[in-house]
């Protein structure tokens, strides 16, 4: 008995040993490959004023060259990069092809510098996530710990972009499998996107935090319960729109009968043109719009239009739909900062960045099915103030949403309702739902009495009449 406790101990404590050493490693790197990608974007934003023209003049060419380049080099590149990396960890044991980085990396760049409404943290993740991979690759690693590194690789790449080490490591485990986190991987994902945000700050890369200057007056304010109740439901419907309307918007691009190129070039005329009418505001990441919903001084988050979050909605689905490169988490976070400013105008709150910081991680949360780093996340950006709230607003949201996801990769591993029957273990977007026998019967009963009652009343309304 004592023998067979001490090899258990033994061997638990040289695993541990193993993936402290092995996660640190892969972190640092990776800590190291994402500066040097941040860094070139900021270089990027920074040179779109040197153009003799509007820099956004340049969508229809450079989107057509994302496209190009992403083809020819690294297809496996295209898109938004997670849900990339999650079909690896799922269906390759985290195989990734290593040209994936340097063309994400080139791409993305080519795509923001021009104006596209893209993020930087999914190319951060699928760096992230090729780097770990191509380390585990030339060490001849079996492929279970492949697979376990190159999920270090998604967390330490979410970390060190977030620039919230703790939010960004769950982040990496929670958005592979809805519903299910994959404890034997949290430890190696902690210590990974913690060396990679460390690394990342030593290397000069600065992130930006938010003073919401919300502080509780009094320990239970049941009207705030109640709005956060019904922002919750309010983001939950936002998620749903911003999902739906990207996928459809991707689905409608690819069932138009011209070249890839055609509609490369065509999909970056349109964002030129509506960028002309609109105004510069919904290209690009966006962070200055997101500064000022979060800002404390309502005048400057009241100056926003009230459909701020659908035309970046709108901007986004057509970037990604024609082959723009780079992630869509950073557009998730402007929708629902933007959201959330428009609700508290809208309730008339004394709160408006509260819900502005609410509607920031909860639109996350239902977008990529990921509360629980969505309520760290709050606390790591916005302050321990705000967690229960966050939480709140967050699950609501989450359930919501419904069965889908920005990630068309992602496993379902629950159902949001006992009442809904779902294909459990399948791929989000390959998932059926629809109701159980018992709550379909009980809803065509109650269907059945209102049908009967209409007629009822019909009949007596003609009687009348006559």
């Amino acid at each position: 008995m004592i023998n067979r406790h001490v090899t258990e101990q033994t061997t638990i404590f040289f695993s541990v040993v193993k993936w402290v050493f092995l996660s640190s490693v892969v972190g640092v790197i990776i800590g190291a490959v994402v500066s040097f990608f941040l860094k070139s974007i900021g270089w990027a934003e920074l040179h779109q004023s040197d153009m003799p023209f509007h820099y956004y003049y340049l969508l229809p060419i450079m989107l057509v060259l994302t496209v190009w380049i992403v083809k020819t080099f690294a297809p496996n590149a295209e898109g938004h990069g997670t849900e990339k990396v999650i079909e690896a960890v799922h269906k390759h044991y985290g195989k990734i092809d290593i040209a994936v980085i340097p063309v994400k990396l080139l791409a993305t760049l080519m795509t923001i510098f021009a104006g596209g409404s893209v993020g930087k943290e999914g190319p951060g993740a699928q760096i992230g996530a090729g780097t770990a991979s191509f380390i585990a690759t030339i060490f001849k690693f079996r492929k279970e710990d492949r697979k376990k590194l190159v999920i270090c690789g998604i967390s330490a790449g979410f970390a060190s972009v977030f620039g919230t080490p703790i939010a960004g490591a769950i982040f990496g485990v929670e958005v592979l499998i809805i519903g299910v986190i994959m404890y034997d991987v949290l430890l190696p994902s902690f210590i990974a996107g913690f060396a990679a945000f460390t690394t990342t700050q030593f290397l000069g890369v600065e992130y930006t935090y938010y003073d919401v200057r919300f502080y509780q007056e009094i320990a239970l304010d049941i009207p705030l319960i109640l709005q956060v109740i019904l922002a919750g439901i309010f983001f939950g419907i936002v998620s749903d729109i911003f999902v739906t309307t990207v996928q459809k918007t991707s689905k409608l691009i690819k069932s138009i009968p011209y070249n890839i190129y055609l509609k490369a070039f065509g999909g970056g005329t349109i964002l030129v043109i509506l960028t002309l009418i609109f105004g510069e505001r919904y290209l690009g990441l966006g962070m200055g719009t997101m500064e000022d919903a979060l800002n404390p001084a309502a005048s400057i988050g009241g100056d926003l239009p009230w459909y701020t979050f659908i035309l970046k909605t709108i901007f986004t689905s057509i970037t990604l739909g024609v082959g723009g490169s780079g992630g869509i988490i950073t557009p998730v976070f402007y929708v629902g900062a933007t959201s959330g400013n428009l609700f508290g105008h809208l309730i008339g709150s004394n709160h408006v960045p509260l819900f502005a910081a609410l509607g920031f991680i909860s639109v996350l949360s239902g977008a990529a099915n990921a509360p629980i780093a969505a309520t760290i996340m709050a606390v790591e950006l916005f302050g321990l103030e705000i967690a229960h709230y966050a939480a709140i607003s967050a699950v609501i949201s989450f359930l919501l949403t419904g069965h889908k996801s920005v990630f068309s990769s992602q496993k379902l591993g629950m159902k949001k309702s006992d009442a809904l029957s779902v294909d459990m273990g399948e791929d989000i977007e390959n998932t059926h739902v629809h109701l159980e026998d018992k709550e379909a019967n009980k809803i065509k009963s109650i269907q059945d009495r209102i049908r009967k009652k209409t007629e009822d009343l019909y009949d007596k309304k003609n009687s009348r009449k006559k």
